[in-house]
């Protein structure tokens, strides 16, 4: 019944949008800044083929693990997904390779596909297109993190993110929800997988913004999503839905600020410069919107 409703109501509440094309579109607020981006896919028939490809072996996967059904219970959604990359939570003194046991050579098969690189390498060179000073931000920080740190292991060799997401369908929708261990000011990127009606379910909802975007297969979305709310809608009986996200943590970019430090080793080692970041943290805001990029600033790069 929810479903039901919410595919008569919000048409009617909210604007729609298609990230169906090839060509992106950005969204941007009333200062002109682009905090959103649909990114499309790339032009190129081949792309969507492989996107299938890439599908075809997440339910391979699937079906072998046989995954318990725990794992399908968590606050995003009805279904499993399994992290990979970059760990770095509450109660680690350093980043860490996620440790992911059992399903450890799941993802290895995965980040080895073709397929799948193929959707990354796109999806971190929309973000590098669309919020270049953004991207640099991530690459500036993962670049010191790696020379600190030489065992971690990049989940693709193109990609900006230290973390990706596979989440396996048969129909993956989450519920309304924010990221909020995510890069605030950053971007998350999503990927639609699956053969499945765009026009009938699947559909990306930015709550704040109050946008219901059609998401086809083989499109992507870069949203900030721990401070835009989001979800998605289930798809049609019968479809079959899955996605791919990549994401950095906001904890891996601030242990870099601290001097490779969590904050209580800083406040221990050095009183004065946790004094001065503990300040800048009033204005962090004001430095993370400072670095989205205009449209207008864009065209005047590839212009000059």
């Amino acid at each position: 019944m929810y479903v039901h409703l919410l595919h008569l109501l919000l048409p009617a509440l909210y604007s729609s949008l298609i990230a169906s094309s090839s060509t992106a579109r950005p969204i941007v607020d009333a200062h002109g800044r682009i905090i959103a981006i649909l990114a499309g896919r790339p032009n190129d028939p081949s792309y969507v083929a492989d996107v299938q490809n890439a599908y075809e072996a997440m339910a391979q996967e699937r079906a072998q693990a046989k995954f318990a059904a725990d794992m399908s219970r968590h606050r995003r959604g009805p279904f499993v997904a399994l992290n990979c990359g970059i760990g770095y939570s509450k109660g680690q003194h350093v980043p860490a390779n996620m440790n992911n046991g059992e399903h450890a050579a799941i993802l290895q098969r995965l980040l080895g596909n073709r397929n799948v690189i193929r959707m990354a390498t796109y999806a971190s060179a929309a973000f590098n297109l669309w919020a270049p000073k953004v991207y640099r931000y991530y690459r500036d920080h993962d670049e010191r993190l790696r020379e600190r740190f030489s065992d971690l292991d990049r989940n693709f060799p193109k990609s900006v993110f230290s973390a990706a997401a596979f989440n396996f369908g048969p129909n993956v929708w989450t519920f309304k929800h924010r990221d909020v261990l995510n890069t605030p000011f950053g971007m998350c990127t999503v990927t639609a997988m699956g053969p499945f009606d765009a026009t009938k379910g699947g559909h990306m909802i930015l709550w704040e913004l109050k946008l219901v975007i059609e998401f086809p297969a083989a499109s992507t979305i870069l949203i900030p999503s721990a401070t835009i709310t989001h979800s998605n809608l289930p798809v049609q009986d019968g479809d079959e839905r899955a996605s791919f996200t990549q994401y950095t943590g906001g904890g891996l970019m601030r242990y870099v600020d601290n001097g490779f430090r969590t904050e209580k080793e800083l406040a221990a080692q050095d009183p004065a410069e946790y004094e001065r970041l503990a300040e800048l943290k009033g204005t962090r805001w004001e430095m993370g919107l400072g670095l989205l990029s205009t449209v207008d600033k864009l065209l005047e790069a590839v212009e000059s």
